[in-house]
């Protein structure tokens, strides 16, 4: 369940609460009486890479998707010039 910050508009008593989705916010404060505001924290779930991918999270047998080709090597310079003599 989320926590939600409240802050009385009359009195400043600031507190955290833990409170379902469903219930309604609060409007009184627990000190005075008065008349409360619910505070917006900042985001608590940041991403940050380079991107995020359906298949990064799973293993190879049970992705839909096939993996990607491994990249074609180079010929070497000595096999290279082996094959031109």
């Amino acid at each position: 369940m989320p926590t939600y910050a409240y802050a009385c508009k009359d009195c400043s008593h600031a507190f955290e609460i833990v409170q379902s989705f469903t219930d309604s916010s609060l409007t009184s404060c627990p000190e005075c009486q008065g008349t409360l505001r619910k505070k917006f924290n900042s985001v608590g779930v940041v991403f940050k890479g380079s991107g995020f991918y359906r298949t990064d999270s799973r293993d190879a047998k049970g992705s839909t998707v096939s993996p990607a080709p491994a990249p074609a090597t180079a010929a070497t310079p000595a096999a290279a010039t082996a094959s031109a003599s």
